[in-house]
């Protein structure tokens, strides 16, 4: 298993045990709704603290229900991931692309250097075949 493989692999069980964990403890069993988001904790705290604020503004939309709303924030949250792994995927290729070019450009230099050479040693032959020239 190569280096990069492990480390994936590493940050995999990770991830999977940050998901996990909370479930597995029972984190949030004497809660209502145990995993709300930090905007309904923050309207809690608020209510908590001061029973008659009011807030400046209301939302443009309020989904008809929670799962609703998880829904929208789940394609939110993919149409970012999206985004994010074509503009990572975009700057791979441009790098991939310039590397490729700069290999066919040394390669046609190099083409073009042992064609000249070749070019010289012929003509340095046919020079050195002449009648009446001789060589010091």
């Amino acid at each position: 298993m190569s280096r990069n493989a492990k480390i994936n692999t590493l940050l995999l069980v990770i991830v999977a045990a940050l998901a996990a964990l909370p479930l597995v403890l029972g984190l949030g069993d004497h809660k209502k709704e145990p995993f709300t988001g930090a905007d309904a904790q923050a309207e809690t705290a608020i209510t908590e603290i001061k029973p008659d604020y009011e807030p400046w503004f209301s939302p443009l939309y309020e989904p008809p229900s929670g799962e609703v709303e998880s829904a929208l924030f789940a394609l939110q949250a993919a149409l970012g991931a999206g985004v994010l792994a074509y503009y990572f995927g975009l700057r791979k290729g441009r790098r991939q692309g310039a590397e490729q070019a700069l290999a066919q450009e040394a390669d046609t230099e190099r083409t073009a250097t042992a064609e000249r050479t070749a070019d010289r040693e012929q003509t340095a032959d046919t020079a050195g075949s002449r009648p009446g020239s001789e060589q010091v």
